[in-house]
């Protein structure tokens, strides 16, 4: 059921949180690194090589995206490759930054004695460099990859590799995430209680279809629905 007017709190012993655009906003520093590539190139659009990256054809992290991008403007050479690939990474990491109220929450979580695990599908090296960047990476007790797991989300083997890492059960836990298939779908499936993070979802859901517990327009508004030991 979802929260509206009502506020029901949840005794939870771990928080599982999804990390783009979740934590922070990576869609908005990948379409800006988008653009000091067009830049760079001086032709093109930022958009449509934006775009490349959601086909699906390769990861979402995958330069293979870019490579596709010259070819098919017909100016693909190895060296400006190389160069395209490292100012898009460069450009990229540098405006990843937590969401105003992430790091207080998260802070306050923790002193509350609640487990938090990061569950991305974002490979181990970028997770770890973004969250290192935004200062966040201190605050998990683990953070699972689907090099760690096995599978990528929404198979629920990353979730359950997490919740296996803290030691709770599924009930006792909690799904934070931007994705209603992604994230809040398989921690429905396990009996989570989910969170969606409808501030991230740049694919602009519409809320009555997610199904979530709960519906955040900010991260910091996660302490209004958690029974946390000596919160105010």
């Amino acid at each position: 059921m979802q929260e509206t007017c009502r506020t029901r709190h949840y005794a939870v012993e771990a928080v599982l949180c999804d990390m783009d655009n979740t934590l922070f906003d990576l869609v908005r520093a990948k379409r800006e690194a988008c653009r000091s590539v067009i830049d760079y190139l001086g032709e093109g659009d930022p958009e449509t090589l934006f775009s490349q990256f959601l086909r699906g054809v390769h990861g979402f992290e995958d330069h293979e995206n870019i490579s596709d991008y010259l070819h098919d403007l017909g100016i693909y050479d190895g060296e400006a490759f190389e160069v395209c690939c490292r100012i898009y990474e460069d450009v990229k990491l540098d405006l990843v930054e937590a969401y105003p109220g992430v790091e207080e929450t998260l802070q306050s979580l923790r002193d509350g004695g609640i487990g938090l695990a990061v569950v991305t599908d974002a490979e181990s090296f970028q997770a770890r460099r973004r969250l290192e960047k935004t200062g966040l990476i201190d605050y998990f007790e683990t953070i699972v990859t689907p090099d760690l797991s096995g599978r990528r989300k929404p198979e629920p083997d990353s979730l359950i590799y997490a919740l296996r890492r803290l030691g709770v059960a599924p009930r006792g836990a909690m799904m934070v995430g931007d994705s209603a298939v992604r994230d809040i779908a398989p921690g429905r499936r396990l009996g989570m209680v989910t969170a969606f993070a409808a501030y991230g979802d740049w694919r602009e859901s519409r809320v009555a279809d997610v199904g979530a517990d709960i519906i955040l327009s900010e991260f910091a508004q996660l302490r209004r629905f958690l029974s946390i030991p000596g919160k105010g």
